[in-house]
């Protein structure tokens, strides 16, 4: 048996630092990131947790230019569809936001969820199938807090249509759209989220009930 890893009131601490400053990143320095982080932030991945140990995220890293330029223009019409729920002030802020990091990000990773796994042999999920979707955002989650240790910020681009995604990627009809992710180093740090700070919804406490 391994032998019990003891940690301290210092890796809490530091736990903690990388929670506050872990942002979704939308303003980008174009440099490249070194492979060897690249590499190490994969590995993460590895250490998430999944139903079943299923581990069903599959990860697309996209360097192809017209794949991401056909993304970049399935970005803008989604946006621009999204705007027309607004109206007033709520459209102006609406349209004020910087909402994706795709011009400048120097990594884009299509991260995909396998809805039919042959690993796990069904293990957990036959009453929740939807506990692969929530592995594969946990192990979104694992990367962005490695990122961060990194001083690598991670941007999560939402306004997208899956199916098109799905049908732009040609993945297997088994694989579900999750989520596309920008990677690079930040122009600046924050400890605070950007919807907050530009006034679009503060921050609202976790609310643990009895019952």
């Amino acid at each position: 048996m391994p032998v019990p890893m003891r940690f301290d009131p210092s890796h809490a601490d530091s736990l903690r630092q990388l929670l506050e400053w872990r942002r979704d990143i939308r303003h980008f320095r174009s440099e490249p990131v070194p492979e060897g982080v690249l590499d190490r932030l994969r590995d993460s991945m590895d250490t998430a947790p999944s139903v079943g140990n299923a581990r069903p995220w599959r990860v697309l890293r996209v360097e192809t230019k017209g794949l991401r330029d056909a993304v970049r223009a399935e970005f803008e019409r989604c946006r621009t569809a999204a705007s027309t729920i607004y109206d007033g002030p709520r459209l102006a802020k609406y349209n004020r936001l910087k909402l994706a990091g795709l011009d400048r990000a120097p990594v884009h990773l299509a991260v995909f969820t396998e809805t039919d796994p042959a690993e796990g042999a069904g293990l957990g999920r036959q009453t929740m199938p939807e506990t692969l979707m929530q592995s594969t955002a946990m192990a979104i989650h694992t990367l962005w807090l490695a990122a961060r240790a990194e001083n690598v910020g991670l941007g999560m681009v939402s306004i997208l249509e899956p199916l098109e995604l799905e049908r732009l990627f040609a993945v297997p009809e088994s694989w579900c759209f999750t989520a596309y992710l920008c990677l690079g180093y930040p122009e600046a740090h924050d400890d605070r989220p950007l919807l907050d700070r530009a006034g679009w919804q503060p921050n609202v406490p976790t609310r643990w009930e009895s019952v």
